[in-house]
């Protein structure tokens, strides 16, 4: 049975450089929907202090998604070496789809349809699919491509992750200083090394009352338009889910692969509160009875990229990939973790072990 190898990655990172003064003359509401009366630079710099987001990406107004998804496909593509008529199945991974200007999701077509079309793939058996999954999508994404590849239904797959989260952000909501725009691609290929690329993956899913951590909601503004849906987080509640499972979810998927933290060289995981994701590493090695770890680790793009859903992780990689995060490079023959969680509540991890040789 084959494994699955990465053979090349790209990304798009929006040019449009949204800085915490870009929200001085907003107006924020609390959770009770009752206005918060402290100034708005004070509410800025806290979350700062918090999320150590200090700035974020939004596209450009006449940009969507599939645009994002196609740039950094394109790259992953040339990256890869490879006729874009090898590709046997496209998977965008996304929560919103095409989100126009006024902030409506479109699903139809699929992102996945919309990228096949737009990179002018002829070959009628290159199957596209969404993967709706929340912030894990782009993980989930890269597992369901092994899946296929070691089921003997595809050799070569295209796995993407783009979101346009500034279209879908109450104006309202402090949370909205989180989010971001990006996109980030993969090609993987199947290989008959056993003991390279995608060695053990894990996902759980608790959709009992954790349904409601993340999810669509009015305006927290009672006064503005309550018809529209923007993307509402329960930060606190997030937080403790996080802290609670994710670390055990890795333990175990890197159990699965045979190995130890030790073996571990890097984790990237999906960034959507600095402070969030130093816990939950902080959790994993006190799991394996280390109080420290060294924060090299697990490298951090949401100071400056923030909180871009699926597009985090593969832009992450991409990145380290070609050596634009300092400080970071891949190692040969090292094996790193993806791992996410997001809306759902859904948690994912791929335990991925780099060939010998040129990454």
């Amino acid at each position: 049975m084959p494994n699955t190898v990465i053979i090349g990655s790209g990304s798009y990172i929006p040019e449009n450089v949204i800085e915490g003064s870009h929200f001085k003359d907003s107006i924020f509401y609390d959770d009770n929907n009752q206005l918060i009366e402290k100034p708005t630079e004070e509410i800025i710099e806290k979350f700062v202090d918090i999320t150590e987001i200090k700035r974020r990406r939004y596209l450009n107004p006449e940009d969507f998604n599939s645009d994002l998804g196609h740039r950094a496909s394109l790259e992953a593509i040339a990256d890869a070496g490879i006729d874009k008529e090898e590709i046997d199945y496209i998977i965008y991974a996304t929560n919103f789809g095409e989100v126009d200007t006024d902030g409506v999701p479109n699903f139809m077509p699929s992102l996945s349809a919309k990228l096949n079309g737009k990179l002018g793939i002829k070959r009628r058996d290159c199957v596209n699919y969404d993967m709706i999954f929340g912030c894990p999508g782009w993980v989930e994404g890269l597992i369901l491509a092994d899946t296929l590849i070691k089921a003997g239904k595809a050799k070569t797959v295209l796995v993407v992750g783009g979101e346009t989260l500034s279209r879908v952000t109450d104006a309202f909501d402090r949370n909205k200083m989180i989010f971001a725009d990006g996109a980030g691609a993969v090609v993987v290929r199947a290989t008959d090394d056993t003991t390279v690329g995608v060695i053990a993956d894990k996902t759980l899913c608790d959709n009992g009352e954790e349904i409601c951590f993340l999810e669509n909601a009015p305006s927290l503004n009672l006064e503005a338009d309550q018809s529209k849906l923007y993307i509402r987080m329960r930060g606190r509640k997030i937080y403790e889910y996080a802290l609670k499972n994710v670390p055990d979810a890795i333990k175990a998927t890197i159990e699965k692969a045979n190995l130890d933290i030790s073996d571990i060289s890097k984790i990237l995981i999906h960034q959507a509160n600095a402070k969030m994701d130093y816990a939950m590493i902080g959790r994993l090695f006190k799991l394996y009875g280390q109080k420290e770890y060294d924060h090299a680790i697990s490298p951090m793009t949401i100071q400056e990229l923030g909180n871009s859903s699926v597009a985090t992780v593969p832009t992450l990689f991409d990145l380290i990939k070609k050596g634009k995060l300092e400080g970071q490079q891949f190692t040969p023959g090292s094996h790193i973790i993806f791992t996410s969680v997001g809306a759902g509540m859904n948690i994912n991890c791929v335990v991925y072990k780099f060939p010998e040789g040129k990454i």
